[in-house]
């Protein structure tokens, strides 16, 4: 399919999945979950490449949900609703299946469900000047991609409480600190430090890779799955997520 909001490239083995709506710090939308999902199909598919990079065009990565995008919908219980959650947790299943290993490179703002993406790749490659953030208690939203059960995991209950619960933004140092991103690097070294980790990912054997990658997952995965069906299927009362998204709503 073409692509409208995503820049897909292929070089020496490594394909680079760009989110391209940089004017809205690459927001995501309905549409672009839906070429998302589409890319990274086809570079699982791809026999050529061992390794896909996911990243963004301009200063963000991605500064989350794209609230504009849904319109006048009402946003029940806290909840974005399937036209989100549906295709999101699509696009973090084809990261988690597919057979090479999906590097996220966090160039710049990497908030909400941005970082539920990003938790679902493999490795977490971050600038020095990038921010990270769980901010879905900020905007009334309770969390539906993964978050309440992959931030824990990465960084321990204690920490992804603090996070959650102040939605305060972090350095990607101190996101490397308490490993919640393998590296932080300066901004200038970024692509260049990606680039030199996957040509060692791709010196090795992908049938071994896809292997280990396989076992971490299902092994990580067996001990989620209830926690991710109940994140998904608990209802709550939140009666406060419009008033405080009612700045961000689009004005006629």
């Amino acid at each position: 399919m073409p692509y409208q909001y995503i820049i897909y490239q292929k070089e020496d083995g490594i394909i680079w999945v760009r989110l391209n709506r940089p004017e809205v710090l690459n927001a995501i939308s309905p549409a672009l979950l839906s070429e998302m999902k589409d890319a990274l199909e086809k570079a699982g598919k791809d026999d050529e490449a061992g390794v896909v990079v996911l990243t963004g065009e301009g200063r963000a990565f991605s500064a989350g949900v794209d609230l504009k995008s849904l319109g006048d919908c009402k946003l029940e219980g806290g909840r974005v609703g399937p036209v989100l959650d549906d295709p999101a947790r699509a696009v973090i299943d084809t990261i988690q299946t597919m057979p090479k290993v999906v590097i996220a490179m966090v160039n710049g703002y990497c908030f909400t469900g941005a970082l539920e993406v990003v938790l679902a790749c493999d490795l977490i490659v971050a600038a020095e000047e990038a921010k990270l953030g769980d901010t879905h208690t900020r905007w009334g939203i309770r969390p539906s991609w993964g978050m309440s059960q992959r931030l824990p995991f990465m960084v321990g209950t204690l920490k992804a409480k603090e996070l959650s619960f102040t939605a305060d933004m972090i350095t990607a140092r101190e996101a490397e600190r308490i490993g919640l991103v393998n590296m932080a690097v300066p901004g200038e070294k970024l692509e260049a430090a990606v680039k030199e980790l996957a040509q060692k990912i791709l010196g090795n054997s992908r049938e071994a890779i896809a292997a280990y990658k396989y076992l971490y997952n299902r092994s990580q995965g067996d001990r989620m799955a209830k926690g991710l069906k109940l994140e998904a299927e608990s209802d709550f009362t939140i009666a406060d997520t419009e008033k405080r998204l009612s700045q961000f709503r689009k004005k006629d």
